[in-house]
């Protein structure tokens, strides 16, 4: 299909880390050919309406608000923090979870502290890059903290005495170990999102609803590849009387197709997809009520 008349929709991207990595492999799957430009800030998508801007990811809910770029994917820390900035809400409609990027913002304190409830970090000062999400969080539970605004090495913070716990980001713990913290409490979990200007779902000239369903078309993309990332294609011979025990035992299946084998009266071939990882348990479990030749594949994209 040519695409070169129509609008094309310009997506903000983080220009590097790991979620940046992330989101080119999910345009991958997605079957998208993203070509840079020389100051590899710009990438062309040939095969699809779509251009990425290569950008920080702070500054990605301020392009998207302006206008500048349609869309963007970030963090879903950066999107509540820098849509607190004022407001009660962040105002960019979220339009999609990825679930790329995970990690989790949490309180933590030195282990020695004695801390072992949100409620004692009443009075204390807490070192952070999330100031207003820390503060909304802590308002609701009715403590009273002062918030020591940090952008890197915030776990040091309890050690060099600025602060007598953190919010910080947490992935593995590792670094808070390491640094003889501990955490005490989650505040929430964050993935990578993504945040539409609300003028594309607003507007009714042809532009926009033009470029509203280049999206749309994206977003049913990036489904088929995530219901993909942990779904299975499995294959077997079964006993015909045991294809219910078999269905059941089967995590998330969605309508076997059974096929029966000739020259094998009595057994089925059972095709059907699981919506989450078979284990080694399960395998074992579908043999012992009788299930052979069984084939486990990955499945590469998914569509409804």
């Amino acid at each position: 299909m040519k695409t070169q008349n129509k609008s094309r929709l310009r997506l903000a991207v983080q220009k590097s880390g790991r979620l940046s990595q992330e989101c080119f492999e999910l345009l991958r799957q997605c079957g998208l050919n993203a070509t840079p430009s020389k100051t590899a800030l710009f990438y062309r998508v040939s095969n699809f309406p779509l251009d990425l801007l290569m950008v920080r990811d702070d500054d990605i809910p301020s392009l998207v608000r302006e206008g500048i770029c349609d869309a963007g994917i970030l963090g879903e820390d950066k999107y509540r923090e820098e849509g607190l900035n004022g407001r009660e809400e962040p105002d960019l409609p979220l339009f999609k979870r990825l679930g790329l990027a995970t990690c989790r913002l949490c309180f933590a304190v030195p282990k020695e502290s004695g801390i072992e409830e949100v409620s004692q970090l009443n009075q204390t000062r807490i070192a952070t890059s999330f100031p207003g999400i820390t503060s909304k969080y802590l308002k609701g539970l009715g403590v009273e903290a002062e918030m020591v605004k940090m952008e890197g090495s915030v776990e040091l913070a309890p050690r060099l005495g600025i602060a007598e716990a953190i919010s910080d980001l947490v992935s593995t713990g590792a670094t808070l170990e390491a640094n003889g913290m501990k955490v005490l409490q989650e505040i929430f979990s964050s993935e990578a999102i993504v945040v539409i200007n609300p003028t594309l779902q607003e507007n009714e000239s042809s532009t926009y609803q033009e470029k509203f369903e280049i999206l749309n078309r994206l977003g049913t993309r990036i489904d088929g590849v995530l219901k993909a990332r942990d779904s299975k294609y499995i294959m077997l011979h079964a006993p015909a009387d045991k294809v219910q025990n078999i269905c059941d035992l089967l995590p998330g299946i969605e309508s076997p197709t059974t096929i029966p084998l000739p020259g094998k009266p009595g057994t089925v071939a059972l095709h059907a997809v699981c919506k989450e990882n078979l284990f080694w348990e399960t395998m074992e479990a579908l043999k012992g009520i009788g299930a052979s030749a069984m084939l486990v594949l990955p499945i590469e994209k998914m569509m409804d």
